[in-house]
């Protein structure tokens, strides 16, 4: 299974959206897809159209009770996709790792005989504690999204810095497939010389489908479905799809081919 974790530790730019969005076209694409919610607020496990009540076993009892892996598993509405749900019990799981044995590997222990899903995201919380540290080691890779204005490159710079931390201390095998530019506004001209910039530092690392700004994309969540779905021909699901393609391109060719 390919490990993709979704991760910036700056709030509103896009990775709940992106980790529901790709994941419903990875598994339109025939690929079995498991999307892991480590963020506390649960909005990935909403947006799939998982309810309160539906949430028995999640990413907490996963990580700070070590259940098996299986017992957290959900099956959602889409067909292919399966979810680990988040439950607010996990905004204290920070404070109950920190003492724990082996706190940073906790995720990537649960995940590494798993092999009923081709590929798994994990949409991470919007900072760089521990929830996020455990999905940076369990992951092969980093998708980074990236809002089209001037605080989201300083942010980026930080985010950089700590996965070659984590390389250095806990997973040397990490690496970044791709930074995707959300929220895009073609009206705004700060908007395009913010991705200018972005491609002139990181060139090819930054991918060529850009996400924009889209109602159909907001208004998706509400109805507990992926923009996807609520709307396939919307501008932002066309954005994702060709996202997912160039993801597909992007991951190792002889893991693809398995």
């Amino acid at each position: 299974m390919i490990v993709i974790a979704i991760a910036n530790q700056k709030g509103g730019v896009g990775k709940t959206t992106t980790a529901i969005n790709i994941a419903t076209a990875m598994a339109a694409s025939g690929w079995r897809t498991l999307l892991i919610d480590l963020d506390p607020q649960g909005n990935a496990s909403t947006g799939v159209g998982l309810s309160a009540a539906q949430r028995d076993m999640s990413s907490y009892d996963l990580l700070v009770d070590q259940a098996p892996l299986d017992d957290c598993i959900v099956s959602s509405s889409i067909p292919g996709l399966d979810l680990i749900p988040a439950t607010v019990d996990l905004s204290g799981a920070e404070v109950e790792l920190v003492g724990a044995e082996k706190r940073t590997h906790r995720l990537r222990e649960a995940l590494e005989a798993h092999e009923a899903h081709d590929i798994c995201f994990i949409d991470c919380p919007p900072s760089l504690g521990l929830l996020t540290l455990n999905a940076l080691c369990a992951a092969d890779t980093l998708m980074v999204p990236l809002q089209c204005e001037f605080f989201a490159l300083e942010g980026l710079s930080q985010l950089l810095q700590t996965v070659e931390q984590v390389q250095q201390r806990f997973n040397p095998d990490l690496g970044i497939i791709g930074i995707a530019l959300t929220m895009f506004d073609r009206r705004n001209r700060l908007t395009d010389q913010v991705a200018d910039d972005v491609r002139e530092c990181l060139g090819d690392l930054v991918f060529e489908a850009v996400i924009p700004r889209n109602v159909r994309l907001s208004e998706a969540p509400s109805h507990g479905l992926p923009a996807l779905v609520y709307d396939h021909a919307c501008m932002g699901s066309r954005a994702y799809m060709s996202l997912a393609r160039e993801l597909i391109g992007r991951l190792p060719q002889e893991r693809v081919a398995a």
